[in-house]
């Protein structure tokens, strides 16, 4: 399998194989890997006359990219078949560092895509994986069964009450913080799931590492498309014009101690 390391260049890849993870979410598992990938960085995929967008790194060995069909770009990515390609620049970002032996890992809808690769970082490490995912519905789950089978522990919250705790995953990781003690906590989701972990975090002078999203048009820190608001900075106390693409995606937080 070839190693690659795009830089700032675009280079094709053929999807070797598609993984169905539900209604709307498809994983694409492509011929290639980025070695020098790091949980929580993305790429930017291009689809010619279509668009381009970017996108968490689900697997880099071999890469693989989670979609879900919410757009034209996406929904375009997320019907490739086998044998048909896409053009991807990258890694990009700053992604997760690891932290101590307790790991408590949080996914949001969408935002649960590149958990596995943060996980698999870490059991390989040696260290002990917890997971918070939090869904609208038992139907909306992102890779709870993948987690549980490389030997995470999961957790799941579902708004409807469908499976798992009722309410928000912010609820059930706080219950999760009290009970586990773990030595960071690592999130990707909603910006207003991240706000309230970052209040939680804090009050029980946690360290987090919070993955934010954002319109990222160039992905490399040149247009300001995806600056995050200055109350959203001023929240979680991040520096004003913080950029998702080139400060983050992923902002580290001591917590407070």
């Amino acid at each position: 399998m070839e190693d690659r390391d795009l830089g700032g260049l675009m280079q094709a890849f053929e999807v070797a194989n598609v993984i169905t993870e539900n209604s709307s979410t498809r994983t694409l598992l492509l011929k290639g890997r980025l070695e020098s990938a790091q949980p929580g960085q993305f790429v930017m995929v291009w689809l010619p006359e279509v668009g381009e967008k970017p996108y968490s790194i689900a697997s880099a060995v071999p890469l693989a990219l989670t979609v879900s069909s919410v757009g034209t770009v996406s929904g375009k990515l997320a019907h490739l078949q086998p044998g048909e390609r896409v053009w991807i620049r990258g890694p990009l970002g700053k992604g997760f560092r690891l932290m101590g032996e307790k790991h408590l890992l949080v996914g949001g809808g969408y935002g649960a895509a590149p958990l596995a690769f943060l996980a698999k970082s870490a059991l390989k490490q040696g260290g002990q994986v917890k997971v918070c995912l939090g869904a609208k519905s038992e139907a909306d789950l992102l890779m709870e069964r993948r987690l549980v089978d490389m030997g995470s522990q999961v957790w799941v919250a579902t708004e409807d009450g469908s499976k798992g705790f009722q309410g928000l995953v912010t609820s059930l990781t706080e219950q999760m913080i009290l009970e586990e003690r773990p030595d960071c906590v690592y999130a990707c989701g909603p910006t207003g799931m991240l706000v309230a972990l970052a209040e939680v975090c804090k009050r029980y002078q946690l360290p987090a590492q919070l993955s934010f999203e954002g319109i990222m048009r160039c992905g490399v820190g040149l247009c300001g498309s995806c600056e995050l608001l200055e109350e959203i900075c001023k929240q979680v106390g991040l520096p004003s014009g913080w950029l998702a693409c080139h400060d983050g995606p992923v902002a580290r937080f001591d917590g407070g101690r």
